[in-house]
C-alpha cells in the first residue's frame, strides 16, 4: 500500500494527497512487485535497495546513490510469523520528498498519521528526527517493560519453573534483537551528523546527537538487562541442581537405611534352621536388632552430616 502525506507549516492537519509535490512523505507498507516498479519509476530510485527493504531480516546500514540516501533501521514490533523482535524500516531521503518503506505495519507512526504528534513533512531533517526519535522511544517502552518482566521474576526466584525459563529465553532473544538493531543504527547516526548526508540546522544536530546518547543509554539498558536474565538462569541452574542432589541423597540414604531390615528379614526369613528358631521372642529379638541397627546407621549418617 503506497500513501502519500503532505503537510507544510500554515496547515492545520496531515493531507493525504494523489499527486507528489516538493516536501511529500511517501509511506510504503507491504508492498507488491507492481507498487514497487511505481516507487522506483516515481522516485528513481535503486530497484536493488528496495529488494533488500523486502526483507525481513534486512539489518540497519547506510547508503548513498543517484542523490538519494537510504537508511535501513529496525523498529520494535510483536511479530508472530517471524522469531524476531524487531522488524525493517527504510527511510529513502531525497532532495525534494522522504520515504518510508516497512514490510509490516509500523505503530509508531500512528501519532503522526492521527495527527497527535505534529510533523511537517516539507522540513525533512526535522521529520526524520520525529521518525528516528519515536523509534528510539518505543525502544524505550519496550525495555521499561523487559526490566520490569525480569525483576519480578527475579524477586521470586526459588519459584521459577520451566515456564519463567522458557519465558527468559524469548526476552534474551528479543533483547538481542533490540541490541543488534540499535548499535548499527547508532553508527550511521554519527556518520550523518558528522557528513554532508542532509542539511541539518544547529537545532537538528543538537537533536541528532541527543539520539545518538538515547541510542547509546538504550544498547547499555539492554545489556543491562540480559546481564540480569543471564544471572537469574545461572542462580537458577544452581538451584535446580542443588534440589536434585539434595533429593538424590535423601533417595539413596532411604534406600541404605531400608537395606538393612531387609537384609536381616531374609536372613531370618530362610527356610532352614536359623537361631531362635524355637524362641518364642524370637520375633521381637530380631525387631529390637533391626531397630538397633536402622538408629546406629542413622546416627552415624547425622554424625558425618550426611542426614
Amino acid at each position: 500500500m503506497i500513501t502519500h502525506f503532505f503537510k507544510t507549516i500554515q496547515d492545520t492537519g496531515l493531507k493525504t494527497i494523489d499527486t507528489v509535490r516538493t516536501g511529500t512523505w511517501t509511506h510504503v507498507v507491504d508492498p507488491t512487485d507492481e507498487e514497487v516498479a511505481q516507487i522506483v519509476a516515481l522516485y528513481v530510485l535503486d530497484d536493488a535497495v528496495l529488494e533488500d527493504a523486502r526483507d525481513f531480516f534486512e539489518v540497519p546500514r547506510m547508503e548513498r546513490g543517484g542523490g538519494v540516501t537510504y537508511f535501513f533501521t529496525r523498529y520494535p514490533y510483536d511479530e508472530k510469523t517471524e522469531d524476531s523482535g524487531t522488524a525493517p524500516l527504510l527511510i529513502v531521503m531525497g532532495e525534494s520528498f522522504l520515504l518510508t518503506f516497512a514490510v509490516r505495519e509500523v505503530p509508531q507512526f500512528k501519532g503522526f498519521i492521527d495527527g497527535t504528534i505534529p510533523i511537517t513533512t516539507t522540513q525533512k531533517a526535522k521529520f526524520f528526527i520525529q521518525v528516528m526519535d519515536s523509534i528510539t522511544t518505543s525502544y524505550e517502552k519496550e525495555l521499561v517493560r523487559f526490566r520490569k518482566l525480569v525483576q519480578r521474576d527475579r524477586a521470586r526466584l526459588r519459584k521459577i519453573g520451566s515456564r519463567e525459563i522458557e519465558r527468559l529465553v524469548d526476552f534474551e532473544n528479543d533483547l538481542n534483537d533490540i541490541v543488534t538493531a540499535l548499535v548499527p543504527t547508532n553508527a550511521w547516526l554519527q556518520q550523518v551528523t558528522a557528513g554532508n548526508f542532509m542539511q541539518l540546522y544547529n537545532e537538528d544536530v543538537e537533536l541528532m546527537q541527543d539520539l545518538m546518547i538515547a541510542n547509546s543509554q538504550l544498547v547499555d539498558s539492554a545489556r543491562s538487562v540480559l546481564k540480569t536474565i543471564q544471572n537469574i538462569r545461572t542462580a537458577t541452574e544452581a538451584i535446580l541442581t542443588n534440589k536434585l542432589n539434595t533429593t538424590i541423597r535423601t533417595l539413596t540414604i532411604l534406600t541404605i537405611i531400608l537395606t538393612v531390615p531387609t537384609i536381616v528379614a531374609s536372613l531370618f526369613g530362610m527356610n532352614v534352621p536359623i537361631p531362635f528358631g524355637n524362641n518364642p521372642y524370637a520375633f521381637w529379638m530380631v525387631l529390637g536388632f533391626i531397630v538397633f541397627l536402622v538408629g546406629g546407621v542413622v546416627w552415624l549418617f547425622k554424625r558425618n552430616k550426611w542426614l
